[in-house]
């Protein structure tokens, strides 16, 4: 039996630093959201256990013998079931390094995977997925939530499904350590509560100058979709580099991909819906 999981982009519509812990985590309170596309994870039963990687952004993890891929196969063999030997195929559509979440996206769609081929239920993953990294629950429930403590503490909202969305890198890898690093340690308050898109819309990335100071160009995407007409939110995701604009409707953010290809052809674009 071949199963294929999604691994779709995560959005951080908005990111507050709190403070940092005493375990070296980044308190953050943030509104996750997700795309309709991303990367894509197949698993197969085999002889034996192997590891594959294709698509636009293979080339920066295809040596890679060990990454959050393999490691939440393993993680999975150890604390929920024994499953036989899998080759797993990670096809890489979206950017590296790039405050989309995408390792975060392929780990919790390889323990999703699993839980399938073993029968279990997907809630029996989130230990594992917790161990992996901050943002993995998140992306093994893959819809929008406010996060809260690391970001692994979830409560799931609805009221943005099927939203226009358009992503933009500028292809520049960003340190996710640098960006936290040059965070400059000052509370501005927690999220709001309330309806998502008001929260969204109220919220801001205590990351963002750190990021910029670390790239740029951040600042040059950032205007370019600010300028978009019909363009209800843009703000960076996660710890950047990769920007998203919010749109009232479809025909908007074609245009505005259609503006931004013409404008700047070397930079990555993904044009979605929230799932």
């Amino acid at each position: 039996m071949t199963i294929v999981e999604e691994a779709p982009a995560k959005i951080n519509l908005a990111l507050h630093v709190r403070h940092r812990r005493a375990d070296g985590y980044h308190a953050l309170e943030t509104l996750f959201a997700f795309a309709q596309d991303g990367d894509r994870i197949t698993v197969a039963p085999a002889g034996r256990d192997g590891f594959a990687i294709g698509g636009r952004f293979s080339a920066g993890l295809a040596r890679e013998g060990d990454n959050l891929v393999t490691r939440a196969r393993d993680r999975f063999r150890a604390a929920v079931a024994p499953v036989p030997p899998v080759a797993i195929t990670l096809t890489k559509a979206l950017p590296i390094a790039s405050g989309i979440g995408g390792g975060s996206a392929d780990a919790a769609a390889t323990l999703r995977a699993l839980a399938r081929l073993s029968g279990v239920p997907v809630k029996r993953v989130m230990p594992v997925a917790a161990s992996l990294g901050a943002d993995v629950p998140a992306c093994v429930l893959g819809r929008t939530s406010r996060g809260t403590g690391r970001g692994d503490e979830l409560e799931e909202l609805d009221g943005l499904t099927d939203l226009p969305l358009l992503l933009v890198n500028p292809l520049v890898a960003v340190s996710t350590a640098a960006v936290f690093a040059g965070w400059d340690g000052v509370d501005r308050g927690g999220l709001a509560l309330g309806n998502p898109m008001a929260v969204a819309l109220a919220g801001r990335n205590d990351l963002e100058p750190a990021a910029r100071a670390v790239a740029p160009v951040i600042d040059t995407v950032l205007a370019t979709l600010a300028e978009q007409p019909g363009v209800r939110l843009t703000r960076m995701s996660g710890s950047g580099a990769t920007c998203f604009a919010l749109f009232d409707d479809v025909a908007g953010r074609d245009a505005a991909d259609r503006a931004v290809a013409a404008a700047r052809p070397d930079w990555w674009r993904m044009a979605s819906r929230l799932a």
